[in-house]
């Protein structure tokens, strides 16, 4: 069979790519030795978070319209697999640390009204409304965004290979090297890049998290002490995680990730007993410039890179995949300043 694209790479980009691609009627193929979500999209914790509504850019605004697309773009793919992604838009709580920070939310929230408008909303509320299921707030007050969402990644990346599949696509673990390609071949992915433009253009990071069993369906994900606790709709609670750029063992897990549990209990004592039913650690891609790495490959012809999702990667996905269907398919170059690979050298 004559495939139109081969996408290297089975996380959340190859497969967003994969998927968005087969929906425009392109013969795909997903390429990938460890199969679906073998690297760190694999993982439990799944926080489609919003960058703060201040000092637009292009990154920002990109993340916001894919947040605004997701849960269309993410209905869909569950449609199509007959399988959850584990999406919800319930929304977050943070703290207010003192005055200042509390100006300081405030003025943010008049910032996420002009640049948000009627889609969502940021405001300052009072830290005694939220019950039991909030972060501890020093000055009484609470920051409530409705822009925020979750998903849980392992299962969405099983969505995802499934509304491939059902498009026609294909899934394998080896396939000669044909063109176009589209890689999204993850940390692995950046070390190659980096080695044959001879220059550093991103590395991984890895990150761990724990899964607790804690029925918290529908409740707001939190954020605290830089540590996000994201409830699931199966009965779980996921927290993470850390960020790591020294490691020996990219997937073990250690002392490092109690700390982090210890510190979400800290910011929300409501966890406190619950059971840990699941340890996680995994290597993310981080571009040199933060933001998404998409266009096509400097040095090859008729390859092209998504990678550098990072911390952001399912927040990103589907305006991703849509912007590389584009490009690809058609030529149409959508890709926001700062995004391209070039921009990291």
């Amino acid at each position: 069979m004559r495939f139109d694209l081969t996408i290297r790479g089975a996380g959340v980009f190859g497969l967003s790519v994969a998927h968005a691609c087969a929906a425009r009627g392109a013969r795909v193929r997903v390429v990938d030795p460890g199969g679906v979500a073998a690297g760190a999209s694999g993982g439990i914790v799944g926080a489609l978070a919003p960058h703060t509504p201040e000092n637009w850019n292009e990154k920002k605004a990109f993340q916001f319209a894919s947040l605004v697309m997701a849960e269309d773009w993410w209905r869909g793919v569950e449609r199509l697999s007959g399988l959850s992604s584990g999406y919800a838009r319930t929304g977050r709580l943070q703290p207010v640390a003192d005055g200042a920070a509390l100006v300081l939310a405030r003025r943010r929230g008049e910032s996420a009204t002009k640049l948000w408008g009627d889609f969502a909303t940021w405001e300052v509320i009072n830290a005694a409304l939220a019950g039991d299921w909030a972060p501890q707030s020093e000055s009484g007050w609470l920051i409530r965004d409705t822009l925020s969402a979750h998903l849980h990644p392992a299962q969405a990346c099983a969505a995802l290979a499934a509304a491939v599949c059902a498009q026609g696509g294909q899934i394998v673990a080896e396939a000669a090297q044909d063109t176009p390609e589209v890689w999204a071949t993850g940390h692995s992915g950046l070390a190659l890049l980096s080695r044959e433009l001879g220059k550093t253009v991103g590395a991984g990071v890895k990150g761990q998290a724990v899964l607790l069993r804690l029925d918290r369906r529908g409740a707001p994900q939190l954020f605290g002490d830089a540590v996000h606790i994201v409830p699931h709709g199966d009965g779980t609670v996921a927290i993470g995680s850390t960020s790591e750029r020294d490691f020996d063992d990219p997937t073990g897990t250690d002392a490092q990730l109690d700390a982090v549990l210890e510190r979400a209990i800290a910011v929300c004592p409501a966890l406190g007993g619950a059971p840990v039913i699941a340890r996680w650690a995994g290597v993310r891609p981080r571009a040199r410039s933060r933001a998404p790495m998409l266009g096509p490959h400097p040095a090859r012809a008729d390859v092209f890179i998504a990678n550098g999702g990072f911390k952001i990667g399912f927040g990103m996905a589907p305006k991703m995949a849509e912007t590389m269907a584009d490009l690809v398919l058609t030529g149409r170059d959508r890709v926001p300043d700062g995004f391209r690979v070039t921009d990291n050298l």
